[in-house]
Order: structure tokens, then sequence, then C-alpha cells
């Protein structure tokens, strides 16, 4: 049961229209044997009785009812065959969105302990082997489980013996299939790790082929994809081999069912205890019940294989999602009380307590590595802190519905990342019901209308994915004009002018004087001399807000922001 959950989805109930069709259709494909029985019942008793006629009247008969009943197998077929992939599809395309939703709603904390290739591969790969389970093994598997106990049921009462000599050897199969399980599980969980560690190290060598170009550093050298590549042979080999013996043993024991229902057969005969015509009628019967079961042991493993990935699905769908209750405010005071935080086992930040007033402008400042980053980020409640709280408008920020939330939060960061989209639907993202005519308003306040009309299609131009078509200054001023557009009251500003050229700076510092009038501001800055007229400005160092205050205040101090302050004064002197 815990395997058809996995390749499901949890969505078993989607099975019972599958699962019904596969097995009427079984049902019904008895009915041609039956008459095939009947018709050589009357050919027998035509030529082994002395005198008889065979009866061509009834024999014309069978074969029209044959050719009639071909169309109620081409219905119940039909529908069988609907009914499994309608259902796989919808299964699987559903479920990638859900898992794409709840995605969404998971903690930045979580998405960022998981390799990028590791969730790509469950909405894609896991994804199309629970749809290929449910469409083609798991009805087969089911309706080749159902014929053997339908048969047996309806044979014992013809003669015991040979219904026990035909079904004798399948629990044996069985036995060793089961037996087979925790071998199995462990070797397609090292072969489906493998298999996302090759994904890893492709996108890796894909988004790394520039610096291996400057380099010099030649595929044959790039070690890693090429281990990768080869575990990933070996423990595929490694399956393949290992558990091949189990399946080809069980394929052999089930097939000797009929090999020693013949041998009992026999004997009957010569005992006379057996006519000829019932052992025929076992013989057929016997052929048609053992393809469809052969098929499906063959086709256990890989079902088995298929459910591990639906379980890795399913432990996905079982994280936690960010909670929240509460409608957050429309605008407020953003207040730290005593927070604290840690990536895994790294403490971050330290007992922070800070207020970020509404409608001001606070600057973040410290070396790399102080936790400004991770303070914003908790600004936005990307992450919340282990010990403390943060509030906003006196409202505690993991009480608040995220989405509700973040209505209220634009954020513009250094590594601006646009969709594969036209640059109007790239600026949409931050208002989706926005008509042309607001974009461009928006867009000429970023400072970016003019950059864009010189684009081959204006407004409808294709960005490439990430947004490698354009300058890091046009992205930053598109990532502005999403925040304008959105209108939030509450801004964050991760040095965005930290990277640009000095005429691109101008044009990006323009865009951000006018998003940010009659906002909450917090803005992590490298360049102190932007944030000089800051309402007020947190110095972290180690996790620690060590100083605080306005920009006067803190050169008086003499403490770690006035040396900052004096560093950048002396590079400004420096020459090549």
């Amino acid at each position: 049961m815990n395997a058809i959950k996995n390749i499901t989805i949890g969505q078993t109930s989607r099975l019972h229209r599958p699962v019904g069709y596969t097995m009427l259709s079984n049902l019904i494909n008895i009915v041609p044997f039956c008459l095939s029985i009947e018709a050589i019942n009357i050919i027998f008793r035509a030529f082994s009785t002395k005198d008889a006629v065979l009866d061509t009247q009834r024999l014309w008969t069978i074969v029209g009812l044959l050719v009639v009943y071909l169309s109620v197998m081409l219905w119940a077929e039909r529908k069988a065959y609907r009914a499994n992939f309608r259902s796989a599809y919808e299964m699987s395309a559903e479920g990638r969105t859900s898992l794409a939703e709840h995605l969404r709603r998971l903690s930045l904390g979580f998405l960022s302990r998981h390799d990028p290739g590791d969730l790509s591969s469950m909405l894609i790969t896991d994804f199309a082997m629970a749809e290929t389970g449910m469409s083609h093994h798991l009805p087969q598997l089911m309706g080749a489980l159902v014929m053997p106990i339908l048969a047996f049921l309806s044979l014992v009462w013809i003669n015991w013996r040979m219904a026990v000599a035909m079904f004798a050897s399948l629990p044996f199969a069985c036995l060793i299939l089961w037996l087979s399980t925790s071998v199995q599980n462990r070797l397609s969980g090292a072969q489906i790790n493998a298999k996302i560690e090759a994904g890893n190290r492709m996108e890796e060598y894909l988004q790394g082929i520039r610096v291996m170009k400057a380099y010099n550093l030649l595929g044959s050298r790039f070690t890693r994809l090429r281990d990768a590549f080869l575990n990933l042979k070996r423990a595929a080999i490694r399956q393949e081999a290992l558990l091949g013996p189990f399946v080809l043993l069980s394929i052999s024991i089930v097939r000797a069912g009929l090999t020693l229902m013949v041998v009992c057969g026999a004997y009957l005969l010569l005992k006379g205890q057996l006519d000829v015509l019932t052992f025929v009628m076992f013989l057929i019967v016997g052929s048609r019940v053992f393809d469809p079961l052969t098929s499906a042991l063959t086709n256990f493993t890989e079902f088995r294989y298929f459910s591990i990935a639906g379980g890795r699905i399913l432990s996905l769908m079982k994280e936690p999602e960010q909670t929240g209750t509460r409608q957050a405010p429309e605008s407020g005071d953003i207040t730290f009380e005593h927070a604290s935080f840690a990536y895994q086992d790294k403490q971050v930040l330290h007992d922070i307590c800070c207020q970020f007033p509404k409608n001001t402008l606070t600057a973040l400042v410290g070396p790399s590595g102080s936790g400004k980053s991770t303070l914003m980020k908790l600004c936005a409640r990307f992450y919340d802190p282990q010990q403390g709280r943060v509030m906003y408008n006196g409202v505690p920020m993991n009480q608040c519905e995220p989405e509700s939330l973040m209505r209220h939060v634009s954020m513009v960061f250094q590594d601006v990342y646009l969709f594969q989209d036209t640059i109007r639907n790239n600026i949409r993202f931050g208002k989706s019901n926005t008509t042309d005519a607001e974009i461009e308003e928006t867009a000429r306040q970023a400072c970016c209308h003019d950059f864009i009309m010189r684009l081959p299609q204006g407004y409808d131009t294709m960005v490439g994915e990430g947004g490698c078509t354009l300058s890091g200054g046009e992205k930053q001023r598109l990532s502005i004009a999403r925040a304008i557009l959105k209108n939030a009251p509450v801004i964050l500003l991760d040095e965005a002018t930290a990277s640009l050229d000095p005429e691109n700076e101008v044009s990006v510092q323009r865009a951000i004087d006018t998003l940010i009038k009659g906002r909450t501001v917090i803005v992590i800055a490298h360049r102190l001399k932007t944030i000089r007229n800051a309402n007020q400005i947190l110095v972290l160092d180690h996790g620690r807000i060590v100083e605080r205050g306005r920009h006067a205040d803190l050169m008086a101090k003499d403490g770690l922001y006035a040396r900052l302050w004096n560093i950048q004064e002396k590079a400004l002197g420096w020459q090549v």
C-alpha cells in the first residue's frame, strides 16, 4: 500500500477508475477463451464419439459471437486506456503545479539547504516516473494479480489438483521479490542520488563555462562532472546486475507452475482421473493467466523504483510551509526583539534589538559576514529567528499570513533575476493587474524607458533567462521599476549600485530616489557616502549591533564606522 500511495503522490483515489476499468477489461477478455474452449469441446466430441456429427451451426454461432464481441473488447480497452493515461497525466500536471506552489510557500532556509538540481529533478524526472508507473505498471500489476485469483477460484471447482499445481509456485515467486525489497531500496536510493548529483554537476558545468574558458579549464580536466557521470553509470549497472537475477528467478518459478500443471495433468490422464478436454482447458487458461503475470513481474522492480521517486515527492510535500493567521498591517515600524538566527549550526545574528521606524531610512553597514544580509532577510520574513521575534507594527511577523506580509514589502538586490519573458511582463511582476500605460510611466520613473525604446521590439522585447541579454545597470533599473509599480510601504535595498559603472550608477541612484520617497527604507550600504543623510545607521560586526546613530554621531565615536569611513576615504586617493 505504501508503494501505491507513493506512486500516486498520495492520491490513491485516482486509482478507482483506471484499476476498475482495467480489471473489467481483463474480465471481458476472458470470454473469448471460454468461447474457444466451448468450440474445442464441440470439435472434440465430434471426433471422439462414434457416429457423432460436427455441430457446424453451433461453431458458426461461436464465431459470430467472437466477431461481435470484438466491439465489446474494444470498448473496454478504450475505457481502460483513457482512464489509465488521463488519470496519470492529470495527476502529473496537477501535482507539478501543487509542488511548485508548495515550494513558493516554504521558507528560504529550506530551499537554500537543497540543491536546485534536486528540486528540479523532483518536478520533472520524479513526476515523469510516477506518471509512467501510474499509467503503465500499476494497472497492469493490479490486473495481473486479480486474474490468478479469479482463475484459481474458478478452476478449483473443476479440478482442484490441477488448480493447485498451476499456482503452487506463485507464492515462492512473490516471496523472492519480497526478499529483494531491501536490496532494491538501497540500490535504487543510491542510483537516484547519483542521478541528482550528476544533474547538479551538469548544471554547475554549464553555469561555470565562462570561468572554464577564461582559465583554459578543458572538459577533460573537469573531473567532478566526469566522476559524477561515472558514478551514475556504476550505480545503474549495479542496480540492473543485482536485481536482474531476482526478477529472472521469480519469472522462472512462476513459469514452472505451467510445467508442474502439465506433469500433473499427464499423470491424471494416465490414471484416468482427468479427461482430455479438461486438460486442454487448463492449458488455455494457464497461458492466458501466466502471460500478463510474467509481464507484471518483469516490470515490478521498475514499479518499485518509480514508487521511490514518488516517495521523494511526498516527503517534500510534507515539509511545513510558512504560515500565519493574521493579516499584516498596512504599514508601521519593524522591531527586532532579542532576535537570534543561525544557518544550521552557524550562529549569524546574536540578540538583535533595534527598530526601523516608519517612513525613515536606515542603513546597515559593517564588514563582510557581519550579518547585514541576514538581518534584511529577516525583515522580509525569508527566515524566522530561532530566538526572539520580529514585529511589524506591533504584530509578530511569524503570525502574519506570508502573502499578506509580502504585499507590503519590495526588494531590490544586487543580483537581479529576470524571467525569460518580455520587458513588459518582467516589470508587471510587481503588480499583475496593471495597464501598459502604467508600466510605461513606471519605467520613466525608474529611468529605464529610454533604453527600452532602443531595444528591437521595445517593451515587447524578450530577455534571456536571468536577464542575460541586458547589462547590469539595465537589469537593476527594471528591478526598481518592479518595486515602484508594487508601491509597497517597506523597501529593502541591498546596495543596488555597488557593482555598476559611474554612468549607470547615476541613473540607478535617480531611480532609487524616486522609489524611496515616503516609505520605510532599509539599505545595506558598502559605499558609505551614499548614506550620510540616513535617519539612522546600524553598524554590525560578528552578528551583533556594535554602534548605532547618525553619521556625525558615529564619526564622533571614532569606532568601527569611523574606521570604515577612513579606509574608504584613503581608497579614493589610490592610483595605479
